[in-house]
């Protein structure tokens, strides 16, 4: 797992994650209805140990289209069993018999007519069902660090899977952004710039993290409101904001790189571009690239969340996450994982 501090102090305790795909389960959720007719054809489809991007291409040579014409709202991850939607554009065109030609790592399980395509960051959020084997922690202890969690959140890092296998994706990053290599593929070459915003992301909430403000405001704080993308700056904290954070209607932000101004201002923005100031080829970069700043939360928070353990050394964790999130990130403030 990612080498980032820990808000709540190290886990003391230690479980198996991923000793099959079946026990790491994610399902997406999305919160609009599907009108049932247009030249979208969505797909809910079930994989199982396979990368999204992978599956979409897919999809596109059994529909006979070009791998452009096949959406999806988000990654998923690739070592667990996943639910979500894909969207395939088939205007005037019937649909092929998506059952044909069945493939041993995704099922159809349901289509539906809709007159837009899934668009990138539609979902509202991912359900997850997580199975952690050979726990070696009291479950008392293992249940009230886990009600912490859900109490006070955890850091919003970006989990390992943005960076890639053994974290491939930032080197493949540096060498694009310094001009080392060329990448023709647009969907290669925006895995890397995820790569490289993700990177000076976690890198300024690692400061915050270890300075104990990750979950609060600061003069010249850019604050998100919850459930949206929408945030606003504030020169100076008062009570009634200081509340409106405690009470997770408002998050403290950090930048995702590009071109542009901050958002951020004073001692905020000051730490800001003194980080970034250490990755210097990913902060100048981005900004050459044409991505423009935008904002991401600091802190997560993690909705209906359960806890039980079926069998000793055996739990089975449920939460959902925004889109965006990382369950890893709320596992590793509860446990060490053990992969595999």
């Amino acid at each position: 797992m990612l080498n980032l501090p820990h808000a709540h102090g190290p886990p003391t305790a230690s479980g198996r994650l991923r000793a099959v795909p079946e026990d790491f389960q994610v399902r997406e959720e999305i919160d609009f209805t599907l009108d049932g007719a247009g030249e979208h054809v969505w797909l809910w489809v079930r994989k199982r140990g396979a990368n999204t991007d992978w599956v979409a291409r897919r999809l596109a040579r059994r529909a006979g289209v070009a791998p452009v014409a096949v959406s999806y709202a988000g990654l998923k991850d690739r070592h667990a069993v996943a639910e979500q939607w894909f969207s395939v554009h088939l205007p005037g065109r019937a649909e092929p018999d998506w059952t044909a030609d069945p493939d041993p790592d995704f099922i159809v399980l349901k289509t539906v007519r809709h007159s837009r395509k899934l668009r990138r960051g539609a979902a509202r959020g991912n359900a997850f069902r997580i199975v952690a084997r050979e726990l070696d922690g009291d479950p008392a202890a293992l249940t009230e660090r886990f009600q912490h969690l859900v109490e006070v959140g955890v850091p919003n890092y970006f989990g390992e899977q943005r960076f890639g296998r053994e974290g491939g994706n930032r080197e493949r990053a540096e060498a694009l952004l310094s001009g080392r290599e060329r990448v023709r593929d647009r969907h290669q070459r925006g895995l890397y710039l995820s790569a490289a915003r993700a990177e000076l992301f976690n890198a300024l909430l690692a400061r915050r993290v270890k300075a104990g403000t990750w979950n609060v405001a600061l003069p010249g704080e850019a604050l998100m409101l919850a459930g949206s993308h929408s945030h606003f700056t504030v020169e100076e904290v008062d009570e009634t904001l200081r509340q409106r954070v405690a009470a997770f209607d408002l998050h403290p932000t950090g930048p995702l790189w590009g071109a542009g101004e901050l958002h951020s201002r004073g001692p905020v923005r000051e730490l800001e571009e003194e980080v970034a100031a250490t990755l210097l080829v990913f902060r100048d970069g981005l900004a050459a690239a044409g991505l423009t700043q935008e904002r991401r939360a600091l802190r997560l928070t993690v909705w209906d969340a359960t806890l039980e353990f079926p069998e000793p050394g055996v739990a089975v964790v449920a939460f959902t996450l925004p889109a965006g999130a990382y369950a890893t990130v709320v596992l590793r403030e509860w446990i060490e994982a053990l992969e595999g």
